[in-house]
């Protein structure tokens, strides 16, 4: 049996930057999904009698590390889905944007790989889940494979709670808000140097946690209500100063994480120019990397 889904990307406004096990965040993230920013995954499923056997190729390559975190994530979940223990995969992943450089591709990825299993899960039980069950439940596995995958599998503007298993779709904003549109400016398309996970572990000791934990709940909140009363200048400074924020923390931790280029720099200083002469509203986040949005 053969599954296929693509998934996209998502850019958080609001951060979430610390974890405690499985996957579950220790403050609420916001994120606008982006369409065209995805991963395409297929899945190729047999039975196998030497237990459960994956063979991984992203973009018709063997890539052995990307094998490997997925087969210790299958590994994980054996429980839930019994049919993997006797079955051989032959997963082929793509992208449509640079992977591992600070644009969420572990999100797309693994909400991918989390929507194909459902599928599958599907077949083997033959029978269908009713889509908000589907999602919800992908979303809850995208989870356990990528914190961040967790808000990819719905569409346009997504809420996920601290201590929550799953996120949901948050559409309860001024219809203008609707129709925000985001590009991404490649500043460094090589894959980082500090990847999230590790990010995350450096939140443990950081000497602002606590104080960071309530931020994000205040910003959070401050922003849904600019997005109600569409006042985007309010809107603005909340995402700017998540963003900044952000890579504060990784500045500040120990060891410190420096991800920004100098080139990030010119840009947002730029965008701020571009926006005081011409009075458009414009603004800027930023991910854990160099590119910004």
């Amino acid at each position: 049996m053969k599954v296929s889904w693509t998934s996209p990307s998502n850019i958080a406004l609001i951060k979430y930057w610390g974890k405690r096990p499985i996957q579950i965040a220790k403050n609420s993230s916001f994120s606008l999904t982006l369409k065209n920013s995805v991963t395409t995954m297929e899945i190729e499923s047999q039975n196998s009698n030497l237990g459960l056997q994956i063979e991984f190729l992203f973009e018709d390559k063997p890539n052995d590390k990307f094998k490997n975190k997925i087969l210790k994530y299958l590994q994980s979940i054996t429980k839930d889905f019994p049919w993997l223990e006797s079955s051989s995969l032959i997963i082929k992943s793509s992208n449509t944007f640079p992977h591992s450089s600070g644009i969420a591709s572990s999100a797309s990825s693994m909400s991918a790989l989390a929507l194909c299993l459902l599928s599958l899960d599907e077949l083997h039980k033959k029978e269908l889940f009713p889509k908000e069950i589907f999602l919800s439940k992908a979303s809850h596995y995208a989870r356990l494979a990528s914190g961040s995958a967790c808000r990819s599998v719905f569409p346009t503007m997504c809420l996920w709670e601290k201590d929550a298993t799953a996120a949901k779709v948050f559409m309860d904003v001024h219809p203008d808000f609707t129709t925000l549109l985001d590009s991404i400016l490649i500043v460094d398309e090589s894959e980082k140097k500090v990847s999230s996970t590790s990010g995350h572990i450096l939140m443990e000791t950081h000497p602002f946690r606590e104080a960071r934990f309530k931020q994000a709940e205040i910003n959070l909140e401050n922003l849904i209500l600019s997005m109600k009363k569409n006042d985007f200048k309010r809107f603005s400074e909340i995402v700017e100063n998540e963003a900044l924020t952000l890579h504060a923390l990784m500045m500040s931790s120990n060891p410190p994480a420096l991800l920004l280029k100098p080139e990030s720099l010119e840009i947002i200083s730029k965008i701020n120019e571009f926006r005081e002469k011409f009075k458009i509203p414009i603004t800027f986040t930023i991910d854990a990397g160099p590119n910004i949005h």
